[in-house]
């Protein structure tokens, strides 16, 4: 029997986080972690930097960026001149670095967790979100599309549903243009279109955007505020890496 959380029926879905993730299955799947994973990974694409996703506080890591000969991205809070981090800022002024760990324990948790379904596994942002919607049109109608909002966590380890990651999933699906989406999905693009005209204002003042700027990382916000700015599509490869198509 078909799961009836699945939104099999429809050419589009959209859903929540890693059990999201698992239980609503696309030929293409959107990732978006507006603050901050998929728009620093559309900052790294712009810039030709590979992006290696990697899991959140893994001690492995270290060893995982010696073998590839990449950057480790450090936690914001533990990042010194020169270092990159989660941060979008720090990738931007980063000189130097072509292969990039990055590790998160958001975005890039849900997209090494898609990476053995065998679908086509996109980083979406808002300054990306028309590029990559414009990218899937050129696959064809018969493709499967699926936005999933990575969301943020509760101190408690359990999901919290962050608007502006309902934005970003929203806004690709809005470009995507496509009649047969789920109701999860209409209401995805409905939350985006209520917002559209008053982005970045509403990325600043939202719970995300004020948690970053009172850490001391409005940088962080105002890039992820800028809006179809990149045309950059970065898509996993080998299951393992971010490189724009």
């Amino acid at each position: 029997m078909t799961s009836p959380y699945a939104q099999d029926r429809f050419s589009a879905g959209f859903d929540w986080g890693p059990v999201g993730a698992r239980v609503v299955a696309g030929d293409i799947v959107a990732v978006v972690d507006v603050l901050s994973f998929t728009t620093a990974v559309t900052v790294a694409a712009d810039l030709g930097i590979d992006v290696y996703p990697y899991r959140w506080r893994d001690e492995t890591a270290v060893a995982y960026a010696e073998q590839l000969g990449a950057k480790l991205a450090v936690g914001r809070s533990e990042a010194g001149p020169g270092d990159v981090s989660l941060s979008p800022a720090t990738i931007r002024r980063a000189e130097g670095v072509s292969r990039l760990v990055l590790p998160s324990p958001n975005g890039s948790t849900i997209a090494k967790q898609l990476s053995d379904s065998g679908a086509t596994v996109l980083a979406v942002s808002l300054r990306n979100r028309r590029a990559a919607a414009d990218w899937v049109k050129k696959q064809g109608t018969g493709r499967r599309v699926v936005a999933i909002a990575a969301g943020e966590r509760w101190p408690d380890g359990s999901l919290r549903p962050a608007v502006e990651d309902l934005w970003g999933a929203g806004g690709f699906l809005s470009a995507l243009g496509r009649d047969d989406l789920s109701p999860e999905a209409r209401a995805a693009v409905a939350a985006y279109d209520a917002v559209a005209d008053q982005l970045p204002e509403l990325l600043h003042e939202c719970a995300g955007g004020r948690e970053l700027t009172q850490y001391g990382y409005p940088e962080d916000v105002a890039i992820a505020a800028e809006v179809d700015e990149s045309p950059s599509v970065p898509a996993l490869e080998n299951g393992t890496m971010f490189r724009s198509t």
